[in-house]
């Protein structure tokens, strides 16, 4: 397929909306050489993919529904994803205390064994019981509470996973947009036509191919497309997190039952912190998302029936929210609702629109080469996959290098401490010592914006990761916003916008 026009305003296929489902695809596109841009409306994965619990997992809790082929994708592409990004993912354990006036034992431990057994052949340890009494993750847990299960699933850095598929698909030729709004689309001659606006600017594609993956947005399409009525059903499901001081010393994550039959997850964070989320709650489109009153109640609540420590919501240090777009039947309870995804595919004089309903994090590549992979079909087109053999940018070395990796740089950047190069490393994997460029001694990097933020590191997010406003850099790019004081934001913030 090649456009006549060498404008860059000509695309294959053109994306709206960049949180990961998104930049997948245009990622995947992008490696098939297909000319295809991506336009999202904020920073890219601002939304529901930056406000996951970010976990690479199997989705224990989804065989109670028997979506088994859900869970068997998901753990196939947890331990593909572990080997294709060990920079912003790594293994963790959780442990799964036994409450005996919930579920009988013997089903928590029948359910790990066909865990177990769906992943198949796995690097990650297997699951087993452990006697709480004798076990570290047993002295925080109130004494109720004496025996457990462990099994192993995988931490991700959610927004910075979506913003790595932007930028690999950039070096593969793409155009992605952030900050900028689709306003209208139509069809004419076989092509979409699509209107775009920025702060900066106003402008028109065409494109053959377009793909949806506006998420909660995702019937927003009706009303751009005025020949398009039909909205598909569509619920919103909002998810909240908490996140506290740390609760405990050692690095296994829990997985709690609560009476109400949901799971919460309390999770290391940030070396400093401890993660709790999340709720499940309908979300009504047009209310703003944000994490309520009775959510952070119920989260603290929740936590304080395991762990000896009282949680209450002064302890909140901050809280995020996200809302899932589920492809389901309302006459389920959401902590029900299926987590698969599907597609919707609709031709018409020639052009294709591509629609992307659900998904999670975990099957967020599998769903883009399958997308990818039916617009390849419907175009009688041979390009093949590619995404499963190819690391992420700053991926490319085995999960078991990385302390030696980060020993290396503390020999060669004697000015780092242990923390420091820890949090940079798995910012920026491989890619570290570009940032960190010739830098023999701490003024080598600039202006110091608080805690170790240098302005060499700030100046790469701006350069090279398309940070626009310091809201994408302290909780995006970075978790910095936990470290720095509100004084410091707002010199970072005034720098920030100098710049741009």
């Amino acid at each position: 397929m090649k456009n006549k026009k060498k404008d860059g305003k000509n695309f294959d296929i053109f994306v709206i909306g960049g949180g990961v489902n998104g930049a997948a695809i245009l990622r995947d596109a992008a490696g098939r050489g297909y000319k295809c841009g991506l336009a999202e409306m904020g920073d890219f994965g601002s939304a529901t993919s930056s406000s996951s619990t970010k976990l690479l997992h199997g989705g224990l809790r989804y065989l109670e529904s028997y979506q088994f082929r859900l869970v068997k994708e998901s753990l196939r592409e947890r331990d593909l994803l572990l080997n294709l990004m060990p920079h912003i993912s790594w293994p963790l354990q959780f442990i799964l205390p036994h409450n005996k006036n919930l579920r009988p034992y013997w089903i928590l431990r029948l359910g790990l064994y066909i865990y177990d057994f769906l992943a198949g052949s796995t690097k990650l340890p297997k699951s087993k019981s452990i006697d709480l009494r004798n076990h570290p993750a047993g002295k925080f847990l109130q004494q109720s509470y004496k025996r457990a299960l462990a099994y192993t699933d995988c931490w991700v850095e959610d927004s910075r996973l979506a913003l790595l598929n932007i930028l690999d698909a950039e070096k593969r030729g793409a155009k992605a947009f952030s900050y900028s709004k689709v306003t209208n689309i139509q069809q004419k001659n076989g092509q979409w036509i699509v209107s775009v606006k920025s702060k900066e600017r106003s402008f028109e594609i065409k494109t053959k191919v377009l793909i949806n993956t506006m998420g909660p947005w995702v019937n927003s399409f009706d009303q751009l497309d005025n020949n398009k009525k039909n909205q598909s059903m569509v619920r919103l499901v909002k998810g909240s997190h908490i996140v506290v001081k740390k609760l405990f010393n050692h690095d296994s994550a829990y997985i709690f039952q609560g009476k109400d039959g949901r799971i919460i997850f309390s999770i290391p964070y940030e070396k400093d912190f401890t993660l709790i989320g999340t709720t499940e709650v309908e979300h009504n489109e047009g209310i703003e998302v944000k994490c309520s009153d009775e959510e952070k109640k119920y989260l603290c609540d929740f936590a304080s029936n395991y762990f000896q420590k009282k949680i209450t919501v002064e302890d909140i240090i901050w809280d995020f929210s996200g809302v899932r777009a589920l492809y389901e039947n309302k006459t389920v309870e959401a902590r029900n609702a299926s987590r698969d995804y599907t597609f919707e595919v609709e031709e018409k004089e020639g052009s294709i629109l591509l629609t992307v309903y659900g998904g999670k994090i975990t099957t967020h590549r599998k769903l883009a080469e399958k997308a990818v992979s039916k617009i390849t079909s419907i175009l009688k087109l041979n390009r093949k996959e590619w995404t499963s053999r190819q690391h992420l940018p700053g991926g490319d070395f085995k999960l078991e290098d990385k302390e030696k990796i980060i020993e290396g740089l503390l020999e060669k950047y004697k000015f780092l401490n242990t923390n420091w190069a820890e949090r940079l490393f798995k910012t920026f994997g491989s890619e570290v010592e570009n940032v960190l460029g010739r830098a023999k001694a701490k003024p080598d990097l600039g202006r110091k914006f608080g805690y170790d933020l240098t302005e060499r590191e700030v100046l790469w997010y701006i350069n090279q990761e398309h940070v626009r406003c310091v809201e994408d850099l302290i909780w995006r790019r970075s978790k910095l916003g936990l470290r720095l004081t509100s004084k410091q934001i707002r010199e970072l913030n005034a720098y920030i916008k100098k710049l741009n």
